[in-house]
């Protein structure tokens, strides 16, 4: 009986390193900041949408900044901060994963295996003195709080060039270009959520590293703002997007979106260096839609899985992200969805959908929009080893197995090239010598007349 096993990869691990998303960190200083792998969440049903923002920032937290358009001013009910082990479970249940089967003995029988609160610290006269500033410089204070880690304020502005002067008045290093990549914004009477670290708060928290940013807001625009996060950008950036909706998969409606491919043939080396596979998979897959397209990576209804690189997010998980349409489905804390609102084996009215997108401000001159469809297929990045019998053979399936052993490694070797535009050389060295199966020992006289 064959036997499968399963590996995934985190892309936070395997794309190239990534900067800010959706807005542009800012320090004090001469500090260079960089967002090395940017995830985010989003949950959208309606006009309501919930935003997980995620960054992994290295640096000292004294220097941590982040400036992101929004569509209105947020209430303090309408911010959160997360759980990061929210966006480590949507990244292994839906990374790319590879699985794994090892050929059957050739002379046993065939058999068949189914898958089955107010700014804190500030004094009086230095919130009055702020807020004058902002008001002589076109910037309005429109709100303050501090939530967990994070010092926020909502402001809105009437023009880019005073937003920037603001910021730098108030102690922020801007990048270059920033009241140029502000200016779209405030055209569209956006505001401006600022977070950065309350160091008393954070270090009162006890975690080592900054949790994510949760905002709630309605909106009829699907959509992430990217076009800020170039301003301070050192070249090209990659971006996974997760989306969660009730009726289908997700798609971009102002930049084609397609499928990375899938459910290919590798050779076995394949196992050793999955992660530099993947990257050189995914860069041929975005050269070839010539850097503008948004690579789907999976797309599956968050209920079930097959194969599953790891367990689907439980009903809790879900609603801490913002999948607030299950709350009618899921009375009480417990993990189940009642089987009323189940579409089809193991289904739930939740759609996943990863989106990965490598952009520069040449490729992605617009910030990024969606919408959803009722598309429910299912698809998932998904590559295939296939591991020969390598026991004895004791029965005249010998040389025919070698020869179709042969065969498939060829296809392998033309797949993987395709896949990943690796020459031929390079792959057959890294195939080595052919691993045929061990064969009992013929009659002496096989080999008489060849």
């Amino acid at each position: 009986m064959s036997r499968a096993i399963l590996l995934a990869v985190s892309l936070v691990c395997v794309a190239p390193a990534a900067h800010a998303f959706c807005g542009f960190f800012v320090g004090k200083a001469d500090a260079e900041l960089f967002n090395k792998s940017s995830q985010v969440a989003l949950v959208r049903d309606g006009n309501r949408t919930v935003l997980t923002m995620s960054n992994d920032y290295k640096g000292p937290l004294s220097e941590f900044a982040l400036v992101v358009p929004v569509p209105s001013v947020l209430t303090r009910d309408q911010i959160h901060v997360g759980d990061r082990k929210l966006l480590e479970r949507l990244d292994a249940y839906s990374s790319p994963r590879l699985v794994e089967y090892t050929d059957p003995d050739p002379c046993a029988p065939v058999s068949y295996l189914r898958s089955a609160a107010p700014m804190a610290g500030a004094a009086d006269s230095m919130v009055r003195e702020r807020r004058e500033l902002a008001k002589a410089m076109g910037v309005t204070i429109e709100a303050a709080y501090t939530v967990g880690e994070y010092d926020i304020v909502l402001l809105s502005a009437k023009q880019s060039e005073g937003l920037e002067a603001w910021l730098r008045a108030s102690g922020y290093r801007i990048p270059a270009h920033a009241s140029r990549a502000l200016a779209p914004y405030i055209r569209q009477d956006m505001k401006f959520f600022v977070a950065k670290v309350n160091l008393k708060e954070q270090r009162a928290s006890g975690f080592q590293e900054l949790r994510p940013i949760q905002i709630a807001y309605e909106s009829p625009r699907f959509m992430l703002p990217i076009r800020l996060g170039m301003a301070n950008s050192d070249g090209q950036q990659d971006l996974i997007i997760y989306t969660l909706t009730r009726n289908g998969r997700v798609e971009s409606s102002n930049y084609q979106t397609v499928r990375i491919p899938s459910d290919a043939d590798v050779p076995e080396f394949v196992q050793q260096d999955f992660g530099a596979f993947y990257k050189a998979t995914f860069a041929r897959a975005w050269e070839n839609y010539d850097r503008r397209a948004i690579i789907t990576e999976y797309a599956w209804n968050m209920g079930w899985c097959d194969p599953c690189a790891a367990p689907p997010l439980d009903a809790r998980e879900m609603r801490e992200l913002g999948v607030f349409w299950l709350d009618d489905a899921s009375q009480g804390t417990g993990s189940q969805i009642p089987g009323r609102f189940r579409r089809m084996a193991g289904g739930i009215p939740v759609t996943l959908t990863r989106l990965h997108v490598r952009y520069d401000a040449s490729h992605f001159p617009e910030d990024l929009m969606f919408q959803e469809t009722g598309d429910q297929q299912n698809f998932q990045g998904r590559y295939v080893l296939h591991h020969p019998f390598r026991g004895p053979i004791t029965c005249g399936a010998a040389e025919q197995y070698q020869s179709s052993l042969r065969e498939r490694r060829r296809r392998e070797a033309t797949t993987l090239a395709s896949l990943t535009g690796w020459n031929d050389e390079t792959i057959r060295t890294k195939m080595g010598p052919d691993a045929s199966p061990a064969s009992s020992p013929q009659p002496w006289w096989k080999s008489l007349w060849k």
